[in-house]
């Protein structure tokens, strides 16, 4: 066991400072929970500090400022965890591509990741599969119209990520995540 350095501590604090005014879908939660659920499932699933420090600030370039947070984040964490968030990242520009380009791009990327990219995104993608769920239970199919993709665009894109998973070394997360996928299948 790794234990966390001061470096993990500043990668939380500029992940707090960049997403303090950002909610999740459901418009409740602070975007912080996220993260640091991603990051925990990274931690439990034996990820070093490295990917904990990605996957605190995986949607950093993405929602945060591109480029010039990307400056940010090389400058302060260095060019290995620079990597992982970019292998996590589906869009750096202002306005976003269209929905569906994103996620293929992302998928394409995904196929050629290195191994703490996947475990990143897989992480990452469990703990959105968990809330949406979640999300579903609590307010029933009228949660669909969070997503951009809708329920087959987002359905579609989560079967797409399961299949590239598959095809790597097996992760403990992936079975929770094959699981809730057919439960958001089979939701009505």
């Amino acid at each position: 066991m790794q234990l966390l350095t001061p470096c993990f501590e500043a990668a939380l604090t500029l992940a707090c400072h960049l997403h303090a005014q950002q909610l999740r879908k459901d418009q409740q939660t602070p975007y912080i929970a996220h993260l640091l659920s991603v990051t925990a499932l990274v931690l439990e699933n034996q990820g070093t500090e490295a990917e904990a420090i990605a996957a605190l600030l995986h949607d950093a370039i993405e929602d945060q400022g591109g480029n010039p947070t990307r400056d940010l984040i090389r400058s302060q964490f260095g060019e290995e965890i620079t990597a992982i968030i970019d292998g996590c990242t589906d869009s750096d520009t202002h306005p976003k591509p269209p929905w569906r380009q994103r996620k293929q791009r992302y998928l394409q990327q995904l196929k050629a990741a290195s191994p703490s990219v996947r475990k990143v995104s897989l992480a990452d993608k469990l703990h959105n599969a968990r809330s949406l769920l979640k999300l579903l239970q609590q307010q029933g199919h009228s949660a669909w119209n969070c997503f951009s993709g809708g329920k087959a665009g987002t359905l579609w894109f989560y079967q797409s990520l399961l299949e590239i998973h598959q095809t790597c070394p097996p992760e403990p997360m992936l079975q929770e995540l094959q699981h809730i996928i057919h439960e958001l299948k089979a939701f009505d």
